[in-house]
C-alpha cells in the first residue's frame, strides 16, 4: 500500500510539473502575437511570463497626432490553452483586464474617436482589398473562451450636442463576454455588464445582459438603469426642456434587439421625485405652469412606457430624435394629456409627430389666452 502511495505521489508531481511546463511554453507561444498587436500610439511598461499566464502591464494608447490619451490599463492577464501547442489556432482560456480607463468622444461632425476607432465622415466606408481579406482568412485563427474587465472606467464626451458637451461617466464597470472568434464568425456571444453612472449629485447603477453577434452586430440585451439623475442627460434634451429642473431621477427597464441594423426596443421609464422650477419655459412642449400641478397630482412621479423602432442604416433615422419623441409622447400621455388627439385636432390628419408636437406649446398658450379673455 505504501509503495502505491509513493508511485501515485510521483505521478502527481510529474503531471503537475508537466502541466506547468506546457503552460509556460503556451505563454511563450502567444507572446509574439501580443507584441505584434502593438500598433502606433500603443505602449506598455513591461511584459512578464508567469507560470500560468502572460502579464502585460502599464498599457497606454494615445492618438499619434493629437496626443489625446484614449485608454490606460493597469494590467492584462492572458491565460492560454494548452491546445494551442497542438494546433495552428491560438486558443485562449481567458483574458482579464484589470482597472482599465477608456476615453471616447463624438466630434461636432458626428464621428466617434477613441480606442480602436478613429473619426470618419458620416457615410464614409472603409474598403478592404481582396488581398487583405484573403490574408485575414489565411492568418492564424484565434478563439477566446472568456474576456473579463474588472473595475473599469469609461468617459464619453459628446461634442455634437453643442456647448457644453455631454459628459457620460461610467465607473466600477465589471464586464464579461464569452466565446469570441477571429476571423469573426456568426454566433451568439453571451455578454454581461454591471457598473455605476455618475450624475451631478448622485450615483446610479446600470446592468446589461444578453448576447451579441460580433460578425453581424446583431444584439439582444436587457437594459436596466436605476436611480440615474435626469440632469445627467440635460445636453441631449435641453432643446426640448427650457424650464429649470430642480430634481428627479429615473429607472429604466428595456429589452433592446438589433437585427439587420433595425432596432426594436420596448421600454418603461419611471421618473421619481421630479420637480420643475416655477417660472417660464417648457418641458416637452408643456409650459412649466401647466406641468407643475399635473406633476403634483401624480406625487411628482411619472411612469412612461415607450417603444423605439427604426432602421439604424437609414441616414434619415436619428436614434436620439426618435427616443426623445417617443419619451415626449409617453410622458404627456402619462400625465393624462390626450396629446395625440390634441395634435390631430389642431393640425389635422396630415400633420402628426414632430411638427405637431413642436407647436403644442402654442396650443397650451391659446387655451390660456382663451381662459384669460373669458375671465
Amino acid at each position: 500500500m505504501k509503495k502505491w502511495l509513493i508511485i501515485c505521489g510521483i505521478l502527481a508531481v510529474l503531471f503537475i510539473g508537466g502541466y506547468f511546463v506546457l503552460t509556460f511554453y503556451a505563454v511563450k507561444f502567444i507572446q509574439p502575437y501580443v507584441q505584434k498587436a502593438m500598433g502606433p500610439g500603443l505602449t506598455l511598461a513591461q511584459t512578464k511570463i508567469r507560470t500560468t499566464h502572460l502579464s502585460v502591464m502599464g498599457i497606454q494608447s494615445e492618438d499619434p497626432h493629437s496626443r489625446e490619451r484614449f485608454f490606460k490599463i493597469n494590467e492584462v492577464r492572458i491565460y492560454p490553452s494548452l491546445s494551442s501547442l497542438l494546433t495552428k489556432s491560438l486558443r485562449i482560456k481567458e483574458i482579464t483586464i484589470l482597472e482599465p480607463s477608456f476615453f471616447f468622444y463624438r466630434s461636432r461632425e458626428g464621428g466617434i474617436v477613441g480606442p480602436f476607432v478613429m473619426a470618419t465622415k458620416q457615410g464614409e466606408r472603409e474598403e478592404v482589398s481582396e488581398k487583405e481579406d484573403r490574408k485575414k482568412k489565411q492568418g492564424i485563427q484565434v478563439q477566446i473562451e472568456r474576456i473579463r474587465i474588472e473595475k473599469g472606467v469609461v468617459n464619453f464626451e459628446d461634442q455634437k450636442v453643442g456647448e457644453p458637451p455631454a459628459q457620460i461617466k461610467l465607473r466600477e464597470l465589471n464586464f464579461e463576454m464569452r466565446d469570441i472568434h477571429y476571423p469573426l464568425v456568426s454566433l451568439h456571444s453571451p455578454i454581461e455588464l454591471r457598473g455605476k453612472m455618475n450624475g451631478p449629485t448622485r450615483e446610479g447603477s446600470i446592468h446589461v445582459k444578453g448576447w451579441i453577434d460580433t460578425k453581424t452586430m446583431n444584439i439582444e440585451i436587457s437594459l436596466k438603469m436605476k436611480e440615474i439623475e435626469v440632469k445627467t442627460f440635460e445636453p441631449y434634451y435641453r432643446k426640448r426642456v427650457t424650464a429649470g429642473i430642480e430634481s428627479g431621477h429615473m429607472d429604466l427597464d428595456s429589452k433592446v434587439t438589433v437585427k439587420e441594423k433595425r432596432i426594436d426596443a420596448p421600454a418603461e421609464l419611471d421618473i421619481v421625485n421630479f420637480h420643475i422650477k416655477e417660472g417660464g419655459g417648457t418641458v416637452f412642449w408643456i409650459p412649466a405652469e401647466t406641468l407643475i400641478p399635473l406633476l403634483e397630482k401624480k406625487k411628482n412621479e411619472v411612469k412612461a412606457p415607450f417603444h423605439v423602432k427604426g432602421n439604424l442604416a437609414d441616414p434619415k433615422f436619428s436614434l436620439q430624435e426618435t427616443l426623445l419623441t417617443s419619451i415626449g409622447f409617453s410622458f404627456m400621455e402619462a400625465l393624462g394629456l390626450p396629446v395625440r388627439s390634441l395634435a390631430e385636432g389642431l393640425f389635422g390628419e396630415t400633420e402628426k409627430g414632430m411638427g405637431g408636437l413642436k407647436s403644442l406649446e402654442e396650443l397650451f398658450r391659446k387655451k390660456k389666452d382663451r381662459r384669460k379673455r373669458s375671465d
